[in-house]
């Protein structure tokens, strides 16, 4: 190990600023129960995006520093800082999660037994060279699984599968899910498909219904079409999906997907009721891409609900065992079902380039970054 180690992190200031930079730190010892993990690829997911801008102005960012130093510079809205008190003035690591060679562990044989190996974490500031975390935050990777193939082992992988074992938890029978050609849906498409669950996909884009169509999607409607609402209903019809998952969040899409789960349940109901059927429909939102207000045109009903979907909210009610399974699977089919893609890799400076973060700030499907932090 070098005698330094360099970590990304974001800081709001009492001037209304947000500063994104890279400092030097020490390279942590670990405790009994720990590893230091030599951090050799971290994706770069939309809650990475939260922590690392949160609410500033994107659109007033500047670049300083040097260009193994670059400092990114945002006006910080004045209306926001109370959300975010908390945080103004300390140095915030940036990154949930990544992959990279255990080099230091701790006296304990669990970290003992992961020396020298490859391993993902998850835990906070990954975008970092090294890292210290618990061996329980850690996934041994099994033998031949590069670092790149195992650094999104957690978010994507871990939140697909809590999405099919919460459908089996609430008694549904199939999902639907929105942004359904991001990295995460391509994950959940092919769990489905191997689990034998039907899957309606919500895309927005013709690229995107033949991308999944050719991964052998049966469901795929695009919401863009006039006949969406139509397509989607029938759909539902189809595969009685009563829970859906929707990363945009603000706008009305969550409104129509209820809408058309009532039209689709309610369609052999042979006496009319004013409070619309008794089939409970769900939808959860787990993200926030669009950042507007949440619409709900009330015309499906009074059995429904619009929660919020947080990973390890989820896993905490899922239980150890569940959880110990879905990462064992991952494990093992991290070059298949949970494979990511990434558009574009770079290092820790490279990642706080105005030209990078226009691209990845969009949150785009098919441009997912991967930040390297030994390059």
């Amino acid at each position: 190990m070098s005698d330094n180690n360099i970590e990304l992190t974001s800081t709001i200031t009492e001037d209304n600023k947000l500063e994104v930079a890279l400092r030097e730190t020490q390279i942590p010892q670990p405790g009994d129960n720990q590893v230091v993990i030599r951090v050799e690829a971290a994706p770069i997911n939309p809650s990475d995006l939260g922590v690392m801008f949160s609410a500033a102005d994107m659109t007033t960012a500047s670049q300083s520093g040097s260009a193994d130093r670059p400092v990114i510079s945002a006006d910080f809205p004045a209306k926001f800082m109370g959300a975010v008190k908390k945080r103004v003035g300390k140095p915030i690591p940036v990154g949930n999660e990544g992959a990279g060679t255990v080099v230091a562990a701790g006296s304990s044989a669990a970290a003992q037994s992961l020396m020298g190996k490859t391993v993902a974490f998850i835990g906070g500031g990954s975008y970092r060279k090294y890292l210290c975390a618990n061996v329980q935050s850690c996934l041994e990777l099994e033998p031949g699984t590069t670092a790149v193939e195992g650094a999104s082992s957690f978010v994507n992988p871990l939140t697909a599968l809590a999405m099919v074992e919460t459908m089996r938890a609430e008694g549904h029978k199939a999902i639907v899910h929105a942004a359904a050609a991001s990295n995460l849906g391509q994950m959940l498409n092919r769990i489905c498909i191997a689990d034998g669950i039907d899957l309606v996909n919500i895309v927005r884009k013709p690229e995107q219904e033949a991308l999944l169509r050719d991964m052998g999607a049966k469901y795929v409607v695009n919401s863009s079409r006039d006949s969406f609402m139509a397509d989607l209903t029938q759909a539902l019809i189809d595969t009685g999906a009563t829970i859906a998952f929707d990363p945009i969040g603000g706008g009305h899409l969550a409104s129509d997907i209820l809408t058309c789960m009532e039209a689709a349940v309610s369609r052999n109901m042979t006496e009319y009721s004013v409070y619309g059927s008794d089939i409970y429909k769900q939808v959860y939102i787990y993200g926030g891409l669009d950042r507007g207000p949440i619409t709900l045109n009330r015309s499906f009903g009074f059995a429904w609900g619009v929660n919020g979907f947080l990973l390890f909210n989820v896993l905490g009610k899922l239980g150890n065992e569940i959880t110990a399974a879905m990462r064992k699977r991952i494990a093992a089919e991290i070059k298949t079902t949970f494979a990511s893609h990434y558009t574009h890799e770079v290092s820790l400076a490279g990642a706080l380039q105005r030209d990078a973060i226009s691209v990845y700030g969009k949150q785009a499907t098919g441009e997912k970054f991967l930040i390297k932090p030994q390059s």
